[in-house]
């Protein structure tokens, strides 16, 4: 389960991704800059910020790789701020079963159709080949801890690619970029989003999210049928000279985890304003760069933009109707860096928010209980509402995409995690 729902996350990384496989340098990268991880709380990172309020809430920049690889380099106020808050919200609950279904659905092709029906044969046959080629590599790619954990490389290879002759285009592209040796060796342990979710139902906190599946899914199955052929065969184009030796392998998983633990909030993997067009590969013709800017833009405007203002007014309204509660608000970096961040969209409306460094104190909420039990949690759940369905009416997600019909409430997309051992 979580290998299918960390390759279905949408997140902001999506679009370093897209450009990865039309900007591939054909020499070495320069390597980047070192930082010293000393792991000294004056040195670390910060992706806090905190909303003043009384009681204070707080904003938390994510990533989506193995906690562990990262735990260690969050400050001590950063856990501080999610233990004291009685609230915390993710972008989606990838735990509740409506979720996950509903992500699935919204991959796959319409009733009766196949990859095979929609794809050139010649761009079919050579995902096959990679896909082929994936398989044979993946004993390889693993590690030895992974498999002293149980984790097989056909569990995991079907885990990822399971039914992928029934899915769109978009996200078969997604799919070969997930099916790295970087992305593989981190397989097997829960993303930072994840063990947050875990330990905070652990804590008995109330939990939940700000956003709906559909609001991730409709956008990128918007795309249309050329786009989505450039960009799947630019993504193949990539894995294919990679493997032949004559492209480098661009930004890495261990590379977005290092300039994350630097606290590098300028790094060009976070920022999505980077100007991507004057760096294109020499060899992409005018056209080509036409049509992968027009879907660089939608990507920003539908994916990140969009969902900022979304994702801002739901926060607020959560600030607004309760006064007295404290809030952590766990999203991807990447909503917080740029132009049009969430962190932007509250400020315009009048909050006032700090970036908190590491050794800055977090203010202590009177009467904060560490834990509570279940029936308390279970109780005060109740109180905490998001009228998400006056914005997300059956109407509008069935215009965008009619198999996906069935009305949900946003209370049903609370985060149910069983409680877990570290």
């Amino acid at each position: 389960m979580e290998t299918n729902m960390h390759l279905s996350l949408i997140h902001i990384f999506m679009l370093q991704s897209f450009w990865s496989t039309i900007n591939v340098p054909t020499e070495p990268r320069r390597p980047d800059p070192p930082c010293e991880l000393t792991g000294k709380q004056q040195d670390l990172n910060s992706f806090l910020w905190m909303i003043k309020r009384d009681p204070p809430s707080y904003f938390f920049g994510t990533i989506h790789v193995p906690y562990t690889r990262v735990w260690d380099f969050l400050p001590e106020n950063t856990k501080q701020a999610f233990d004291q808050s009685e609230n915390v919200f993710f972008e989606l609950d990838l735990t509740d079963p409506y979720t996950i279904s509903a992500l699935t659905r919204c991959q796959m092709l319409p009733q009766g159709k196949e990859l095979s029906d929609v794809l050139p044969k010649d761009l079919y046959m050579r995902l096959k080949r990679h896909l082929e080629y994936v398989k044979t590599m993946m004993p390889i790619w693993m590690t030895a801890d992974q498999r002293g954990r149980g984790l097989y490389a056909d569990y995991l290879f079907n885990a990822i690619t399971g039914n992928w002759e029934r899915k769109r285009p978009v996200w078969v592209m997604l799919m070969i970029n997930s099916l790295t040796e970087h992305d593989i060796k981190s397989r097997g342990i829960p993303v930072l989003d994840l063990y947050l979710a875990q330990e905070a139902s652990r804590r008995s906190k109330r939990t939940g999210a700000v956003e709906m599946v559909e609001e991730q899914c409709v956008p990128l199955n918007g795309l249309n049928y050329s786009q989505v052929l450039f960009a799947l065969n630019h993504t193949l184009y990539q894995q294919e000279g990679i493997r032949a030796g004559y492209l480098q392998s661009p930004y890495s998983t261990d590379d977005l985890i290092r300039h994350y633990n630097c606290g590098d909030l300028n790094s060009v993997i976070f920022n999505e304003d980077t100007s991507h067009a004057s760096a294109f590969n020499v060899s992409l013709s005018a056209e080509d760069r036409e049509t992968a800017q027009v879907i660089d833009d939608y990507f920003r405007e539908k994916l990140i933009y969009q969902r900022n203002k979304r994702m801002a007014q739901r926060v607020k309204h959560l600030l607004e109707k309760y006064p007295d509660k404290s809030f952590f608000f766990a999203f991807g970096a990447g909503h917080f860096i740029g132009n049009q961040t969430v962190i932007d969209i509250m400020e315009e409306s009048g909050y006032t928010i700090e970036h908190m460094h590491a050794t800055q104190k977090i203010q202590r909420v009177n009467g904060h209980k560490r834990h509570r039990s279940k029936s308390q949690t279970a109780q005060s759940r109740k109180e905490i509402e998001l009228p998400v369905t006056r914005a997300l009416s059956k109407e509008s997600l069935s215009q965008q995409q009619p198999h996906l019909s069935q009305e949900r409430n946003f209370n049903d997309l609370w985060v149910r995690i069983e409680t877990t051992t570290r």
